[in-house]
Formats: C-alpha cells, sequence, structure tokens
C-alpha cells in the first residue's frame, strides 16, 4: 500500500520556513519522511485492528536521476494557494510559484522515479505474509553522488508512478489507484464527459487528461498494465472491491 502526502507535506514546509528557530527550512527529502511516518502510522493502526496478520509501514527511499529535466522545470504542487495580494508580501522570491486556478501555489520539481532502494526489504516482508505500507508520497528522493553514496535531494516524487514501479518490481496481480472520482472521463469538465470503464493502454493514451490530477494516474497505470501484462483500475476507495472485480471504475487492460 502507498499514499499521498500533498497536504500535509505542504503543511510543514510552511512551518518550517516560518520556524524562527530554524536556521534553514527542512528540504523536502525530510519533510518526506517525516509524512511518510506520520501517515503510515494512522494506516497502521487502521489495518492492524482489522486483519489478523502483520502490519508494517517502512520509510522508503526512491532514486531518482540528478539529470532529470524536471530539477530546472518545478511542476509539482504542494501546499495551500495563494492570493496575489499574499504572493507580493510572502512568497515572491522565496519560492517558485504557479497559477493553480484562480490562486498561486508553490511548485518543486518532480522527477522520474528511477529505483525503491527498499524493493528487496518489501519482497521479504510480503513473502512473509507482512501488509506492507511504503513509498508514501512516492518515496524520500535521493540520488547518487560522485562518491556513489546517497544523499536527499529537493524534489516530490509523483505518488502514483511510485505506486506502479512498486506493484510491477513485487509481480502485483493488480494496480488500484483510489481517488475520490468514480472513474476516469473522457472529455473531462465539458458538457459531453462520460465515464470510462474499459480501455486499452494505446487508447487512454490517445486521450488528454489534466496534469495536476488524473494525467499521472493514468500514466501510472498504464505503465503497470504495459509491463506487467496485468491489469489496472482507477476509482474511488469505496468501490475498491469492484475495482478489483472489475465492475466499478476504470479498468486498464493490456
Amino acid at each position: 500500500m502507498t499514499h499521498g502526502n500533498g497536504p500535509q507535506v505542504g503543511l510543514l514546509a510552511i512551518e518550517s520556513a516560518n520556524d524562527p528557530v530554524l536556521e534553514h527550512p527542512y528540504p523536502f527529502d525530510v519533510l518526506g519522511a517525516q509524512t511518510q511516518g506520520m501517515i503510515g502510522y494512522w494506516l497502521v493502526q487502521a489495518l492492524s485492528n482489522v486483519l489478523e496478520r502483520p502490519v508494517v509501514a517502512l520509510v522508503t527511499r526512491t532514486i531518482v536521476d540528478t539529470d532529470d529535466s524536471a530539477f530546472e522545470n518545478p511542476t509539482k504542487f504542494v501546499g495551500r494557494g495563494y492570493t496575489e495580494e499574499e504572493v507580493r508580501r510572502v512568497g515572491a522570491g522565496r519560492w517558485a510559484l504557479r497559477h493553480d486556478g484562480v490562486l498561486w501555489r508553490r511548485v518543486v520539481p518532480s522527477p522520474e522515479p528511477q529505483r525503491v532502494v527498499e524493493i528487496d526489504t518489501i519482497k521479504r516482508l510480503m513473502d512473509d505474509g507482512t501488509v506492507v505500507v511504503c513509498a508514501g508520497g512516492g518515496g524520500i528522493p535521493v540520488t547518487r553522488n560522485s562518491s556513489g553514496h546517497l544523499e536527499g535531494v529537493e524534489a516530490v516524487i509523483d505518488k502514483d508512478l511510485a505506486a506502479a514501479l512498486i506493484a510491477r518490481d513485487v509481480g502485483a496481480d493488480s494496480l488500484l489507484l483510489l481517488t475520490d472520482v468514480a472513474s476516469v472521463m473522457r472529455d473531462f469538465a465539458t458538457p459531453n464527459q462520460r465515464p470510462i470503464s474499459r480501455a486499452t493502454v494505446e487508447e487512454l493514451r490517445s486521450l488528454s487528461f489534466p496534469a495536476g490530477s488524473m494525467g499521472p494516474k493514468v500514466e501510472a497505470a498504464c505503465r503497470f498494465v504495459k509491463a506487467s501484462g496485468k491489469s489496472a483500475a482507477i476509482g474511488t476507495f469505496d468501490d475498491a472491491p469492484g475495482l478489483l472485480a472489475g465492475t466499478a471504475g476504470t479498468t486498464i487492460i493490456p
């Protein structure tokens, strides 16, 4: 199981930036670790209360490429929105900001996930029957320095792409991407919008989806299906059983 961390990491970033005790705000790799512990704890508590099997939350690192173009073009929204007046007063010059609807929001680099460092540990835990909560918020972004050692970088990894990477590497039977909409929509936000119940990778990739919301989920599902030859599904948390059975949400097939 993986999870997002957008609201939490955005809030912690603001608190860190405004903390007078700190000489420098905590970087995003550290904030990512904080949210993994916090949200992982919530999920472990909930799952362990209903499952008769061990559940653990694993602090997980994800390797990215230092040459990834995302570092030159930050696009990942974090934190709350700001009005024009707030940007002029507190945000201009301190952060990279972009329009998100009528407001401005901070953006940070979102490089491609290459490999999850702890993937072998995840596999061993799964082989022992343990439910593993991992790669929260896409995982802590790390790169290899000139000495070959891992070090954190200022970035946020897309959680859906990281989930697809792990699902592929552990040989998952299916990938479920649970969100707050019932299915992927064709012609979203237009009078002609209609749900897509079943589609191939090629069919979905021929369509356009919002980059900040459904786009990464569709791409993550397509990557898993393409790599594994198995199915993926996108829909709501409450529809999870139906998604797995192919009777709810959007099923992506080879």
